[in-house]
C-alpha cells in the first residue's frame, strides 16, 4: 500500500508541478501568472476540488510518446467565490503551451456537463497556443464537443472567459459563445488566422497585438466586454461581475444589504441637463447619481461610446442598464450600438435581471455605409430584444426621444412595464428644425424674411411638442417626474415588479434579426 501512495503522491506532484520549473520562470518574465496560481486567486482558499489531474494523452506519433504530463494541459474542477459555487477550467501554457486536445476537450466538456446541472457559472481561463497539431483532425473534432456544451450551457448558467495569453483559430469561438470575455491588454491576443498566416496570404504585415489585442477587440470588433490590465485584474474583475450574477436561470440575482438610502435624492440631477439642446452631458453622471453609490459595472466601455451598457445595484438588488450618451455622436444610435445595446438586453433577460433604459437619443445614425451595412437589420436587434424580455423593464426619458429611436428604446409598445420622462424630455417624430421645414416648407420659401420665419416655426413646433406632456397625456409616458427623485421612483417601480410573472406563445424558437 506504502508504494502505491508513493506513486499516487508522485503523480500529483508532477500535476502541480506543470510544464517543470524552467516553463514557470519563462511564464512568469511575460507578466503572466501560471494556471494554479490564477486559480489560487480567482477562488476562495482550499476550495477547489480538482478533477481529471491524472488525465494524459495517448497520441504516440511525432515524439509524443515522451511528451505526456499530468492534466494534460488544462485543469479543471469546482471551487467557490466569496462562498458561492462555480466550475472552473484553467489552460496552463507551461504544459505543451496549453495546446487544445481530445483530452483537455474531455475534461472541458465534463466540467460543463456538471456545472449545467449543478446549476453554476463556469469560468473559464484561456491561455493556449491552439489545437495540439500532433492529434490531427481529432483536436479538431474535440473543438465542437466543447462549442455544443456552450450552446447548451447559454441562458441557463453564466459563462464568462478570461483570455489571459494566446486564443487562436478554433479555439476563439468558445469565448465567443459565452456570456463576457475578459482579456489583458498586452499580453492576451485572439484571432482565427494568425499574423504569419495572413502575411502568406494576403501580403498584410501584423503583430499579434494589433491583429487581437484586447484594445483590438475591446473598441473595434467587440468581441471582449471588458480589459485588465494584468492578470490579477482580470480575475478581480470576474468575481466582482460574478456578484451582479445569479447561480443559474432559474435564481434571481444575488442581493445586497441595502447600504444607499432608497429615498436619496440628488439635486444635481435637477441641473445635469443643459437647457441648450445643442450641449451635451455625461450620462455616466446620470448614472452614478442614481444607482447605488459605487455600483456601476460597465460592459463593453471602449466599444460603441454612444451607448452605455453594464450593471449596477438599486437597494442593493442587481439591475441592467442601457442608455444614450450624449457625449458622442449625441447618442445616436448606430450598427454598434444596436448590436451592443440588444446583446445587453438578451444577457440581463437570461439571468432574471430587471433593465432600466435612459434615454436621450436623437435617432440613428443617418448615412450611406449605415444603410449599405444593415442598420435596419442591426437596429431591429433591439428592438426584437426588447420585445423578447420578459424580465421587468422600466424607461427613463431625460431628453431627446426622436423617432424610431424612441419606440426601439423600451417604449410602451416594447412590452415596457413603467415609463417615466423628466421635464427636460423632448417626444417628438423628429428634431424641431427638421419638422418646421417639412410641416411648412411654401409657407418659409414665401415669406419675406424665410429665416425668421423659419425660426418661428421652430419655436412653434418645440412649444407644442418639445416636452413630455403630449405623450403623458395619451398614456404613452406614465409619469413626469422631478429628476432628484428618479432613484426613489425606480426603486418603488422595481420592488412592485420583482414578482412579474409574463406568459408566451409556445414555439421552438424566433428569427432573430442576426
Amino acid at each position: 500500500m506504502n508504494d502505491r501512495l508513493s506513486t499516487l503522491r508522485g503523480k500529483r506532484e508532477a500535476a502541480l508541478s506543470g510544464g517543470g520549473q524552467k516553463r514557470i520562470d519563462a511564464q512568469h518574465a511575460k507578466g503572466k501568472l501560471t494556471a494554479r496560481e490564477r486559480l489560487a486567486i480567482l477562488l476562495d482558499e482550499a476550495s477547489f476540488q480538482e478533477l481529471g489531474a491524472l488525465a494524459t494523452h495517448q497520441t504516440t506519433d511525432f515524439g509524443m510518446a515522451s511528451q505526456r504530463f499530468p492534466g494534460d494541459g488544462v485543469i479543471t474542477g469546482f471551487g467557490k467565490i466569496q462562498g458561492r459555487r462555480v466550475a472552473v477550467y484553467a489552460q496552463d501554457f507551461t504544459v505543451l503551451g496549453g495546446s487544445f486536445s481530445e483530452v483537455q476537450s474531455n475534461k472541458i466538456s465534463r466540467i460543463l456537463d456538471l456545472a449545467i446541472e449543478a446549476g453554476i457559472p463556469m469560468i473559464g481561463l484561456n491561455d493556449s497556443g491552439g489545437a495540439r497539431v500532433q492529434e490531427g483532425v481529432r483536436s479538431l473534432a474535440a473543438y465542437g464537443e466543447v462549442f455544443v456544451r456552450n450552446v447548451k450551457a447559454s441562458g441557463v448558467i453564466p459563462q464568462i472567459s478570461l483570455i489571459l495569453g494566446p486564443c487562436a483559430g478554433g479555439a476563439v469561438y468558445s469565448p465567443a459563445l459565452t456570456d463576457v470575455t475578459i482579456m489583458v491588454d498586452g499580453t492576451s491576443n485572439m484571432f482565427l488566422t494568425g499574423p504569419d498566416i495572413i502575411k502568406t496570404v494576403t501580403g498584410e504585415d501584423v503583430s499579434a497585438e494589433e491583429l487581437g489585442g484586447a484594445a483590438v477587440h475591446n473598441s473595434l470588433s467587440g468581441v471582449a466586454q471588458v480589459t485588465a490590465t494584468s492578470d490579477q485584474h482580470a480575475l478581480s474583475i470576474a468575481k466582482e461581475l460574478l456578484s451582479y450574477l445569479p447561480q443559474n436561470n432559474a435564481e434571481d440575482p444575488p442581493a445586497l444589504e441595502p447600504y444607499d438610502p432608497a429615498d436619496r435624492m440628488e439635486e444635481a440631477l435637477n441641473t445635469i441637463v443643459p437647457d441648450d439642446d445643442g450641449l451635451a452631458y455625461d450620462m455616466r453622471d446620470v448614472l452614478a447619481l442614481v444607482l447605488d453609490h459605487d455600483s456601476v459595472f460597465e460592459l463593453h466601455k471602449d466599444y460603441a461610446g454612444n451607448a452605455l451598457v453594464g450593471f449596477g445595484r438599486l437597494d442593493g438588488q442587481s439591475v441592467g442598464f442601457i442608455a444614450n450618451q450624449p457625449l458622442v455622436m449625441s447618442g445616436c444610435l448606430d450598427i454598434n450600438a444596436s448590436d451592443k445595446i440588444a446583446r445587453h438586453i438578451t444577457l440581463c433577460d437570461q439571468f432574471n435581471i430587471p433593465l432600466i433604459t435612459f434615454v436621450d437619443c436623437p435617432g440613428y445614425l443617418p448615412g450611406v455605409e449605415q444603410e449599405y451595412n444593415g442598420v435596419i437589420r442591426h437596429g431591429a436587434k433591439i428592438i426584437y430584444a426588447y420585445c423578447q424580455a420578459t424580465v421587468p423593464k422600466i424607461s427613463l426619458v431625460t431628453r431627446k426621444a426622436y423617432g424610431g429611436s424612441y419606440v426601439a428604446l423600451s417604449s410602451r409598445q416594447m412590452n415596457n412595464d413603467v415609463a417615466f420622462a423628466w421635464p427636460s424630455a423632448q417626444i417628438a417624430v423628429m428634431g424641431a428644425e427638421g419638422a418646421a421645414r417639412l410641416l411648412n416648407r411654401r409657407a418659409i420659401m414665401a415669406a419675406d424674411d424665410p429665416k425668421a420665419e423659419e425660426a418661428r416655426f421652430i419655436a412653434d413646433y418645440k412649444e407644442k411638442f418639445f416636452n413630455p406632456y403630449q405623450a403623458a397625456d395619451v398614456g404613452q409616458i406614465d409619469e413626469v417626474i422631478e429628476p432628484r427623485e428618479t432613484r426613489a421612483r425606480l426603486v418603488r417601480s422595481l420592488e412592485v415588479l420583482r414578482t412579474k410573472v409574463t406568459h408566451s406563445i409556445p414555439k421552438k424558437h424566433g428569427l432573430f434579426p442576426v
